[in-house]
């Protein structure tokens, strides 16, 4: 798949690993200059580094004062913003619970960054793009944000709010030339998933099979694969689409998935 990016601007936010690092190495490999955002500095310098026209930013996507200073910086350096891939998120682990004992610090902690940080992100970079009206906007959810998974109510409630704001957010940003869509990726193999689920010590080491069971294909996905939609998002022919909630999920959601 080619796309021409090449006089596109892109910002990626949790760029400095899993999903975030492949969808910025797709976008630059199309062309684009890509600034790869992240709370860990040192990790987006690495990745960055050897990329002309691409540069890496220290931010933490909750801190609205800090998004603000950012996309100044980045419109000052570069004269526009293109695209804004919304990537950054968290979940939780070691708080696997029914919501009667999820911790409340742990709940504000989730939205704060999956939800809250999105909006910041999208506020001030829709201000940019506004002004010259054309831009588009990708928000990473997950197919939690489609069917609840229990024992992270936090994550699932935030990505179903991800899902509704994106399609608020393309009806707002229509007239503007803004295109905004999400990705709602299912069981990605990350390498926090691969030692979650794969590693000999991982907390789910047992139950990969029985959770295998429930993706149509049988595998996880790859972060290639989410990259490769967002590639399509973004690419320059694809200018109708907007307020579309993308699955990239092997098939989980496409129904009750059993071998009789």
């Amino acid at each position: 798949m080619k796309s021409d990016l090449s006089s596109q601007v892109a910002i990626v936010t949790g760029a400095a690993g899993g999903i975030g690092q492949t969808i910025c190495q797709r976008l630059f490999d199309c062309g684009a200059q890509v600034v790869y955002a992240d709370i860990n500095l040192e990790g987006a310098e690495a990745l960055a580094a050897d990329k002309e026209g691409c540069n890496a930013i220290q931010l933490d996507i909750r801190d609205g004062d800090a998004v603000d200073a950012a996309v100044k910086q980045i419109v000052e350096r570069y004269g526009k913003i293109d695209v804004l891939i919304n990537n950054a998120g968290v979940n939780t682990l070691d708080h696997r619970v029914t919501i009667d004992e999820f911790p409340r610090e742990e709940w504000q902690r989730i939205v704060d960054t999956d939800l809250n940080g999105l909006y910041e992100m999208s506020r001030f970079v829709a201000r940019e793009m506004r002004a010259k009206e054309s831009g588009r906007i990708i928000n990473i959810s997950s197919v939690g944000g489609i069917v609840p998974m229990r024992l992270q109510c936090a994550f699932v409630a935030a990505k179903a709010a991800v899902n509704n704001l994106t399609r608020a957010m393309a009806m707002e940003l229509a007239p503007f030339g803004i295109l905004v869509n999400s990705i709602c990726p299912g069981s990605i193999m990350t390498e926090g998933t691969r030692k979650l689920m794969y590693g000999e010590d991982g907390q789910f080491n047992a139950n990969v099979q029985q959770f295998m069971d429930h993706i149509s294909l049988g595998r996880p996905g790859t972060t290639d694969e989410i990259a490769v939609a967002v590639q399509f998002l973004c690419d320059p022919e694809n200018s109708y689409m907007t307020g579309h909630i993308m699955v990239v999920d092997g098939g989980w959601t496409a129904g009750y998935h059993r071998d009789f």
